[in-house]
């Protein structure tokens, strides 16, 4: 399987066409669909569809896409590190973490690296724990930012100085939201929006003191600021971080800490014996002195 004939895959999928993909690529449709052919004897399985007025994917055909994003984007960022001279300060840091207020040291850090270096570029991969840790195995991100309970013994790390305290955002107007603190009993019975990531999902249920599915859980969200729109309508009580939504001023919503207080620390790790570009290098030392 050569790096050619996984860019020409990629074009027919965002295609859906062979027509418009040899366009694209500025090959004939006979070429590109006997190297499409080539593939899918290689592969030993059928990875298109071929419908009357566009192409589909196979069950295997996803599953490659995906892998052939990573890997051509893994290519594109080594060819920059290997192209970038030593003795020029500059290039890409790829930093993925799940949403925190703790990335406001994360991004302290960068701007530091950036006003000394100009030429030094940052790029955020928003998701979950899981995620993180799968692109960071690959190589596509440079840094990880873990929160608790993820195990980060398989990396080198850096326990950061701050913590995320877990909390309820809701409407003003709310009951609850007279309350100075929330605890698991006050929740039993009411609607609850839950994160669907896999962060934090323990050490909460560990806290309700029941499972999710013993709870009315009437929805669920991967970023707060639209889960916040749901808690904004009366929705329900959103299980979350503090410090991701503005609650000050003269705005609906109002966000409780969790009682027992339940709080996360975060971690950001990298690859075990990890080779850094310099820009890398020269951001990691920065932070240090930040966490110092």
């Amino acid at each position: 399987m050569e790096l050619r004939e996984l860019k020409y895959f990629l074009a027919v999928t965002r295609e859906q066409s062979i027509s418009k993909a040899a366009e694209a690529l500025l090959t004939t449709q006979p070429n590109l669909s006997r190297q499409m052919q080539n593939l899918e004897k290689e592969i030993g399985q059928q990875l298109f569809i071929r419908g009357t007025k566009k192409i589909t994917l196979t069950e295997v055909g996803q599953l490659l896409r995906k892998r052939a994003e990573e890997i051509i984007e893994l290519y594109n960022q080594t060819e920059v590190e290997l192209h970038t001279p030593i003795a020029d300060i500059s290039g890409d840091i790829y930093i993925g973490g799940g949403e925190s207020y703790v990335m406001g040291l994360i991004a302290k850090a960068a701007r530091s690296v950036q006003s000394d270096y100009p030429n030094v570029k940052f790029h955020l991969f928003s998701g979950d724990s899981g995620t993180v840790s799968e692109r960071l195995d690959k190589g596509l991100i440079d840094f990880g930012i873990f929160i608790e309970p993820f195990d980060v013994s398989k990396y080198d790390y850096i326990r950061l100085p701050l913590y995320d305290t877990w909390g309820i955002l809701m409407r003003k107007d709310s009951p609850l939201a007279e309350k100075e603190f929330i605890t698991p009993e006050d929740l039993w019975d009411k609607p609850i929006i839950r994160s669907e990531q896999s962060l934090g999902k323990n050490i909460v249920t560990d806290w309700f003191r029941k499972s999710f599915d013993e709870l009315n859980v009437v929805a669920t969200y991967n970023l707060l600021y639209n889960a916040s729109l749901l808690v904004e309508q009366g929705l329900g009580y959103a299980v979350s971080l503090d410090k991701l939504i503005n609650t000050s001023g003269n705005g609906n919503l109002c966000f409780r800490p969790l009682y027992p207080e339940l709080i996360s620390h975060l971690d950001i790790a990298w690859k075990k014996y990890q080779v850094f570009p310099k820009c890398a290098e020269i951001f990691l030392k920065r932070l240090q002195e930040y966490i110092r």
